[in-house]
């Protein structure tokens, strides 16, 4: 059974173009969604997937219809054929019910995880050149050392409550605390 989904990004555009084209595919039942393609909800997507069986296949106008990025879309084509079911882009001319389909479906996988793991060398070697530099990652600290030596002192006068001297710092209670504790070590 081929399933249709189809999907436009506002309320603004038309399905008529989508649905036509699912149609003609032969599709026995269309599910559409009036939604961002960005957005993790889609209802028409969802019990589009939820009527789809073993031997059945998921048809949509084009690619960038069913996945909001390459790796969703790899994702949820996966997902598919896991459960046995085809996937099939009419406009890209991609059915992974074919040999031919399923080669270049894994070719976009490929290029998918390739994409991955030159973001990840690229981010780790930025981190290095960072490092190289004297620069770290994380949160900046809450006081500079010299606030950080009048805390000491206040906190080791005992003249001032801990309130008082997270007011006048601006921070909470457990900085305080803390600051006061790799004093004390």
């Amino acid at each position: 059974m081929l399933i249709g989904y189809a999907r436009v990004s506002t309320q603004d555009q038309n399905l008529d173009l989508q649905r036509d084209a699912l149609e003609k595919a032969r599709c026995e039942q269309i599910f559409t969604d009036s939604v961002s393609g960005t957005k993790a909800r889609r209802p028409g997507l969802e019990d589009a997937l939820s009527h789809l069986r073993t031997g059945d296949t998921l048809v949509v106008w084009r690619l960038d219809r069913l996945g909001r990025s390459l790796r969703h879309l790899i994702d949820t084509v996966t997902n598919l054929q896991e459960k046995g079911v085809g996937f099939k882009s009419l406009t890209e001319s991609i059915d992974t019910t074919t040999s031919g389909g399923r080669l270049v479906f894994n070719i976009f996988s490929s290029l998918a995880q390739f994409e991955t793991e030159i973001i990840k060398e690229r981010t780790q070697a930025g981190l290095q050149a960072a490092r190289a530099r004297g620069r770290t990652g994380g949160r900046r600290k809450a006081l500079t050392e010299k606030q950080v030596q009048q805390l000491k002192q206040l906190a080791a006068d005992k003249s001032s409550s801990v309130e008082e001297i997270c007011k006048t710092f601006g921070i909470s209670r457990m900085t305080f605390y803390r600051y006061v504790k790799t004093a004390e070590d």
